[in-house]
């Protein structure tokens, strides 16, 4: 509740800190609102940033082009867990974007915190000073996904309006030197007061797990830079992500769940988000194949957390417990032909599976704290840092180090954040959450799995295993974590080629085109970066420096 007041507060009251007010006649200025000389405690400001890395850039300031990373979001239809039936409820499920958002108005707040540390907390070491430069990296690396080529060396200053931009490659380079320095400069705090909790923070995590943040997401950074690997000597990628996980005491990083930064719902102030809004709606968003072709081929007990039963197979006679039962749908086709084969007449008639209802639309949902329960959204969490290892060590990067073992690792995590271990029984219900039945969770069985055992470190069939999981252990969480490492690595196989997805060439777009007023108010810097690294025409169709 208190994390909720201070974060209510904040986007009321401080979205017009640093903005220019306006007097006209004899009206007085507002004596409660703040202005760029104002003293704000720097708790406040860094509340409102950490929200951010939740609501996703832009948000909380309506910026165009944001789409909100939270669950069962118009991202986690491009990340193809579930497809949209029908669009009055659910929206479209066709990769129709366009211009991207920024994430520059965070630059801001990161600004504003940096100036008011000084007179308030002095030159002792404190947590804002280093997660300030954690904050820089992740805005700049969050933008720079997007589009190529971004401002940043100049970014963030009044006196210039329009920036050159710097090179996606050495975006990259200066941002893991801030994420460097982060580290750097929490270690000091962390020498003074290792248990202490970070004032504002919405996630509750303490000094020493901040620093553990820091370069969990640096391993994140890296490993989305393996395309770049060997033809960018000056980045050092393999030396920088094997100093990290080699050397735990200078570069620490998680070492299990509770470490994870984290969204935690609760049901009376911030309920999940589909949760009660959507309850009568279940109905109108399918499972996408994408998913569940995975869970189900390879028995994966979250099939039972994420998806209902296909109505037409449990008519047709099977039980709550056959995998064959859960069906998912082609974002291929059109709404109209989804909604056709989802049998939306009420009758328990369709094709598909859809959401588990009884987890995430029920109204006491509120922790993970049983199966039942919907789980905390996941920002940067310790199950993607396994399988980041994973992947490292398949590729080489690191000496004697088992990419099987961290591989388990991934696997084991991500079924805790689901509280699942064989035996637990997880209720199944229909789409309207009408009691089905009970199956108990075998984990082993599906660790036994052909698909899922793994089947030696280093080989090819070991780096699919290793990102096949992972893209299952970003159900609902991980913001766009999912569709980047397919767009990096082609696994798993996203489903594409027709007209739903709604391209001119069916085909899904692999980047973004800059935001319009980028385009029109800093038009000699944005044309020479379209010119340099597409050929002068800002085409979502085109690869970037970062996936070449």
């Amino acid at each position: 509740m208190k994390n909720y007041i201070i974060r209510s507060f904040l986007v009321v009251g401080l979205a017009s800190l640093g903005l220019v007010s306006c007097q006209k006649g004899n009206l007085l200025s507002n004596p409660n609102e703040a202005s760029t000389q104002s003293t704000v405690p720097v708790s406040l400001i860094f509340n409102r940033i950490v929200n951010e890395l939740y609501e996703g850039g832009g948000v909380l300031d309506g910026i165009s082009g944001n789409q909100p990373e939270i669950p069962f979001s118009q991202i986690m239809r491009w990340n193809q867990y579930f497809v949209s039936n029908y669009s009055y409820y659910w929206g479209a499920n066709a990769y129709n974007w366009s211009n991207t958002a920024t994430m520059y108005s965070v630059l801001k707040y990161v600004n504003l915190m940096e100036s008011q540390i000084p007179s308030q907390l002095g030159t002792t070491p404190n947590a804002y000073s280093a997660l300030a430069k954690f904050f820089e990296a992740y805005l700049f690396i969050w933008y720079t996904q997007r589009v190529g080529d971004i401002p940043m060396s100049q970014a963030g200053s009044t006196a210039n309006l329009t920036p050159a931009y710097d090179t996606q490659h050495d975006v990259y380079k200066n941002s893991l030197a801030l994420l460097d320095t982060a580290n750097t400069l929490m270690a000091a705090v962390v020498a003074l007061h290792p248990t202490a909790a970070v004032t504002g923070d919405i996630y509750g995590l303490t000094n020493t797990q901040w620093q553990k943040v820091i370069n969990t997401y640096k391993l994140r950074v890296l490993i989305s830079l393996s395309k770049r690997a060997v033809d960018n000597a000056d980045l050092n990628i393999p030396s920088q992500f094997a100093t990290i996980v080699n050397n735990p005491s200078q570069y620490p990083i998680m070492t299990g769940i509770s470490d994870n930064v984290q969204y935690t719902y609760n049901a009376a102030y911030n309920k999940y988000p589909i949760n009660p809004n959507y309850t009568p709606y279940d109905f109108f968003e399918s499972m996408s194949a994408t998913f569940l072709d995975i869970t189900t081929a390879n028995q994966d007990p979250r099939t039972f957390i994420a998806a209902t039963p296909a109505p037409d197979q449990i008519t047709g006679g099977k039980q709550v417990g056959d995998f064959s039962a859960y069906v998912g749908a082609d974002v291929n086709l059109s709404q109209s032909t989804l909604l056709t084969n989802s049998g939306n007449n009420h009758k328990g008639e369709g094709m598909y599976s859809f959401h588990n209802y009884l987890r995430y639309y029920v109204p006491t949902v509120s922790t993970v704290s049983s199966p039942t329960s919907a789980e905390p959204y996941i920002i940067i969490g310790y199950p993607e840092m396994c399988f980041n290892i994973a992947e490292a060590a398949n590729r080489g990067w690191l000496s004697g180090v088992s990419d099987g073992q961290w591989y388990l690792k991934g696997i084991n995590a991500s079924m805790a954040v689901y509280g699942l271990a064989d035996g637990v029984n997880i209720p199944i219900g229909d789409e309207y959450g009408n009691p089905l039945g009970t199956v108990s969770a075998n984990v082993s069985q599906f660790l036994a799995n052909p698909n899922v055992a793994w089947t030696g470190d280093g080989t090819t069939t070991g780096l699919n295993q290793i990102l096949t999981q992972k893209y299952v252990a970003f159900w609902q969480n991980s913001g766009w974590e999912a569709f980047y490492n397919w767009r990096r690595t082609g696994v798993p196989t996203f489903q594409q080629g027709g007209s739903g997805i709604g391209t001119s060439n069916n085909m899904i777009p692999i980047r973004w085109q800059y935001p319009t007023d980028e385009q029109v108010n800093n038009t000699t810097h944005y044309s020479a970066a379209i010119a340099s690294q597409y050929g002068g025409t800002d085409d979502i169709t085109k690869p970037m420096w970062l996936i070449k």
